[in-house]
């Protein structure tokens, strides 16, 4: 799930560099304000993801090109793989302080006569289990995003085999749903068309609220307290969590984009077993074949990870055939990294050859079926958001290049689609 990091934004404050997730994304609006309210100035902020060892080179890589770029100035390091490995950033002379995923939530930590202390610790990291709540933090809107995200959970309680993440976001917490409403609401007021819910772990929101309300309790909430926003999103899922109300929201509310992105990681049962999955291959079938029943519209994207310790040729044609049977439309495919610590990295491991062979034909796979959801769109008229350089998705996420329009960042523009390439769409504004 990671990304090369965006660019300084040049704001005469600070500048954030953000890797990996949207919640990351979501996390650096909320220090961009943060910095601004303590008065920090003339640093920059490398906000880290630790979902693959290549995540953190990715960070690694990233300090020391802004070191070189910007030899002067402060570097602030933080996000996932800060608050996993504090240690082996704080080594790195081109660091100036490292501070945990709790502690860069918090204003007075950006207090500049506290964070550029050069006699404090070099790393401000807590222990990320011992936190208990989260904090509803209003965004007024991600800088040169064209939706909105809400954080609205964070955190996970499960603990996967592969995944070193529990350990950098520590257990699941929910924002109440109250504060999620209020800023989904101040969202819309700006103008915002789409609102994105976002967390770790999305699907468990609420079970550490009062009475434990489910996901789809606080879609409606939001969808009836905020009639004024057009569409609302939910970002990655856990298949085996969609609650009955969830479910009858998706496929009955218009004002929900027909669009899921489902956290598989694999389709054949031995392996999902060994990933200490919840869900089996045949759950995940059931769950895309039902909601397409109700709406036949929906489009699913999932993540996949390719080469998973032990997995068989068989297994790995499980995948293959799961991927044809749920019609998965958008494939985000990892090849397996071992992450230490993990108990996946002390299985079995696989040729790192096979690895790659199998994360290509999985990447192939993505690209028939991107095409296929692609054809179904060619030689209609449909409503889009634009996004940035002239790009554009439709509700169902489905990529566009849109030509002849200068129209900005967030505006929903009708579209002639005429054609497609491999990878996208080409519109025309009407």
């Amino acid at each position: 799930m990671t990304d090369q990091p965006n660019q300084p934004d040049n704001s005469g404050h600070v500048d954030i560099l953000t890797l990996g997730c949207r919640l990351n994304s979501y996390e650096s609006e909320v220090m961009r304000a943060n910095a601004a309210e303590a008065g920090l100035t003339d640093a920059v902020i490398v906000n880290t993801c630790a979902v693959t060892n290549e995540a953190v080179r990715q960070a690694r890589q990233t300090i020391r090109r802004t070191r070189r770029e910007q030899p002067d100035i402060p570097i602030i390091v933080t996000g996932c793989a800060a608050q996993i490995d504090p240690d082996m950033f704080a080594a790195m002379p081109e660091v100036t302080r490292v501070i945990g995923n709790a502690e860069k939530m918090k204003v007075e930590t950006f207090k500049p006569g506290f964070l550029l202390d050069l006699d404090g610790p070099k790393a401000l990291v807590n222990d990320i289990m011992s936190v208990t709540e989260t904090a509803g933090h209003l965004v007024e809107g991600l800088e040169g995003r064209a939706r909105a995200f809400v954080q609205v959970q964070t955190g996970c309680d499960h603990r996967c085999t592969f995944c070193i993440i529990p350990y950098g976001r520590g257990n699941s917490r929910s924002v109440p749903a109250g504060d999620v409403v209020n800023q989904a609401r101040q969202l819309a007021a700006n103008g915002f068309h789409e609102v994105v819910l976002t967390g770790v772990d999305l699907t468990s929101w609420g079970a550490d609220l009062p009475n434990s309300p489910k996901l789809g309790n606080l879609v409606a909430r939001i969808l009836k307290l905020v009639p004024d926003l057009k569409q609302l999103r939910l970002s990655s899922i856990d298949a085996i969590e969609i609650d009955d109300e969830l479910f009858d929201l998706i496929t009955g509310e218009p004002r929900i984009a027909p669009h899921l992105h489902l956290s598989l990681q694999a389709g054949d049962d031995m392996i999902l077993k060994r990933m200490k999955r919840r869900h089996s291959r045949q759950d995940a079938i059931n769950l895309c074949q039902n909601l397409r029943n109700k709406r036949p519209d929906m489009a699913f994207g999932a993540d996949l990870i390719a080469g998973f310790p032990t997995e068989t040729d068989a297994m790995f044609e499980n995948t293959l055939r799961t991927v044809e049977e749920c019609g998965l439309d958008y494939l985000h495919v990892f090849p397996y990294s071992a992450r230490p610590g993990t108990p996946a990295a002390r299985m079995p491991q696989l040729n790192g050859d096979i690895i790659k062979a199998r994360a290509a034909r999985l990447r192939e796979l993505g690209g028939h079926r991107l095409a296929l959801r692609l054809d179904r769109h060619v030689g209609t008229q449909q409503t889009a958001l634009m996004e940035s350089n002239g790009r554009a998705r439709l509700p169902d996420f489905t990529p566009i290049r849109v030509d002849g329009t200068d129209a900005p960042s967030g505006a929903l523009m009708e579209l002639r689609l005429d054609a497609r390439t491999d990878e996208e769409l080409i519109g025309t504004a009407l």
